[in-house]
Parts: structure tokens; C-alpha cells; sequence
């Protein structure tokens, strides 16, 4: 069962208790363009009691680089080697896990982020924003040329998906043996600021259908997320998962990669996750250590 934070003692026993706190952003710190109310007051806490605060997020859409100026429009402090995205998450598995070799290549499905982050690891990439695959003509295979150093296909959330791409995917998926098919997240929604888009698991959906078999996923709540960080943070910082809590919205991504990584959770309800799904007859398997309505109530610790 969840302990239900409430009080002053109780926040600042959670505070006391964990040295790493790895945070989820939208939903947990912002709506879109919106802080959480406390937001800021709270990470400044941690931070003055020499804390390591992590951001972890499933958004594929931009690379570290660039979702550092989402921080800085929004006044949150934070430092590249602090932000963790699937996306970058995606580029060091298939350069460092994978060990593509340097004559192969990946096709992307997705956004620009994802091919800085492709780019900055040393992976060769086609597709993605090539606007001989954005397009909304029609696909036929007459005009396709499979490309053999094609190794893997990796899916993230592509607001302009279409026919092309996805055929695109297929062919490499089905013709090229051995080709792997990752995705950076299996997202089901996005939250927006004006509300929920279909997510990144929505994009890889039409190709798991055709194929009949799911992608290796990268980000939340996979553990390969986890060990991108404790790969690059524990030279840094004395790890220890004992000391570590996972802050999120969403129960089958942030507290499931939680609770596979084998670190606390707390869960907050300003984001996707309702009071109905953790009590109640109809309430989640997946239970949170601990739960709280915002993350600034962490302000009265």
C-alpha cells in the first residue's frame, strides 16, 4: 500500500531519506508551457541540501541540447548532463549496446531531436525529417530502393508520420535480415498543454500490427533507461538505488521503470494518472511507494 504524504514531518523525512531524485517533467514540473505550482521552489530545495537531481523523460522529440532551452524559458535550472531522453537514451544503446558498426546505418521515424542525438553518438541515419520521406504522396515500391546497411529502425514520437515512413520501416524490417526494431517509448498519450495526443507508442503501433512483434523499447519504463544513467552518473556521484526515488505522473511508465530499477517512487496526480486509478475497486497493480497531489507540497520539508 502507498503511504500518503501530507505532512510537514512527512515531507521532510522524504527529503532526508533519498540523495538521488530523478524527475519526470511533464506532468510532474509542467503543462506544456505552465510550471507546477512550487515546482522551482522545490528542485532549489533539494539542490541546497546537496541533493543530485536528474531529469528522465520519455520525450523524443528534442535532443538534451534543446530541451535544456525548455528549462531556461521556463526558469527551471538544470545542465545538459542532468536531462536524460529517450532519444539520447536510443542513440547510446544502439551505438554502445548494439555497437552498430560504423558502415551501417539506422532509418528513423521521428524528429529532429532524435537526429541531433543519432548524430552527436556517431550513428549515420536516413528518414526522420528528410523531406524525400515527409511527404504525403503516395508510396509505391516501384521508386523505393532498399538501402542493405539499413541495421535498425528506431520509432519516436513523429508528428508528421505518414504512409511513406511507415512503409519505409517495413521494408527494412522485413527484407534486411537481422534488422532491429527499437522504439524510444512506448507512450500511449502526450500531454500537451491543451490536453492528451496520441504518444510515441501510437506511432510504432501500425508496424508492430504488420509485423506481429513489439520493438525493443528504450525509454520508460524499461530498465535500459536506468542504466544509461547510473553508465554516465556514477563516476560522479555515489549511486545507490536504496537512496534513490523516481517522481512521476504515470504509473505504467515512471513508477513501473521505478519499480523495475529498484528505486523508490513517488507518484504525483497533477498529470496523468488519477486518484481512482490507486484507490478504489478498479485502482492500478502498480502501486507507488509513496503519493503526494503536487511536487510542491515537497515545499513544506
Amino acid at each position: 500500500m502507498s503511504t500518503r504524504l501530507s505532512t510537514a514531518q512527512d515531507y521532510a523525512s522524504l527529503v532526508d531519506k533519498y540523495d538521488t531524485w530523478l524527475f519526470d517533467c511533464d506532468g510532474v514540473l509542467w503543462h506544456g508551457d505552465r510550471l507546477v505550482d512550487g515546482a522551482i521552489e522545490v528542485l532549489q530545495l533539494l539542490r541546497d541540501r546537496k541533493k543530485t537531481v536528474l531529469f528522465v523523460t520519455n520525450n523524443a522529440t528534442k535532443s538534451r541540447k534543446n530541451y535544456r532551452k525548455k528549462f531556461d524559458q521556463l526558469g527551471v535550472e538544470a545542465h545538459v548532463d542532468e536531462i536524460y531522453g529517450s532519444a539520447y537514451a536510443a542513440a547510446v544503446y544502439i551505438s554502445s549496446v548494439m555497437k552498430l558498426p560504423k558502415d551501417k546505418k539506422v532509418y528513423v521515424i521521428g524528429m529532429a531531436g532524435l537526429e541531433e542525438e543519432l548524430r552527436d553518438e556517431g550513428v549515420s541515419f536516413i528518414g526522420g525529417t528528410d523531406p524525400a520521406d515527409a511527404t504525403l504522396e503516395p508510396f509505391t515500391l516501384e521508386n523505393f530502393t532498399l538501402d542493405e546497411d539499413v541495421a535498425a529502425v528506431v520509432c519516436g514520437l513523429d508528428t508528421s508520420i505518414n504512409y511513406t515512413k511507415l512503409s519505409k520501416a517495413f521494408q527494412y524490417l522485413t527484407r534486411v535480415p537481422g534488422c532491429a526494431f527499437l522504439a524510444t517509448n512506448e507512450d500511449s498519450t502526450y500531454p500537451s498543454a491543451h490536453g492528451l495526443l496520441p504518444g510515441a507508442g501510437a506511432i510504432s503501433a501500425p508496424l508492430r500490427f504488420a509485423l506481429g512483434k513489439d520493438p525493443i523499447s528504450i525509454g520508460k519504463p524499461a530498465s535500459t533507461m536506468l542504466d544509461c544513467i547510473k553508465a554516465k552518473q556514477v563516476p560522479l556521484v555515489d549511486y545507490d538505488p536504496a537512496r534513490t526515488i523516481m517522481v512521476g505522473d504515470r504509473l505504467n511508465t515512471d513508477i513501473l521503470f521505478g519499480q523495475n530499477g529498484g528505486i523508490s517512487t513517488l507518484l504525483v496526480l497533477t498529470g496523468i494518472t488519477e486518484e481512482s486509478e490507486i484507490t478504489g475497486p478498479n485502482a492500478s497493480k502498480i502501486v507507488p511507494d509513496f503519493v503526494t497531489q503536487s511536487v510542491g507540497d515537497l515545499r513544506a520539508a
